[in-house]
């Protein structure tokens, strides 16, 4: 049997994070595997266990 879960991510590691842009805290979401800036209405994708923290790499929020 296949697992299709993505590594987890360690939930520790948000408290030392803070939006590269705007430099405010972030907001994990599981389930799209995000961390999410209000501040900058950017969402950070989480791949492999690993948050990828590029401005380039962020979703715009809508």
């Amino acid at each position: 049997m296949t697992d299709t879960q993505p590594p987890a991510f360690d939930r520790h590691m948000l408290e030392s994070l803070v939006c590269p842009q705007t430099h405010a805290v972030l907001e994990y979401h599981a389930e799209e595997q995000e961390l999410v800036s209000k501040a900058a209405n950017l969402a950070f994708p989480i791949r492999n266990g690993i948050p990828v923290m590029l401005i380039d790499e962020a979703r715009v929020l809508e």
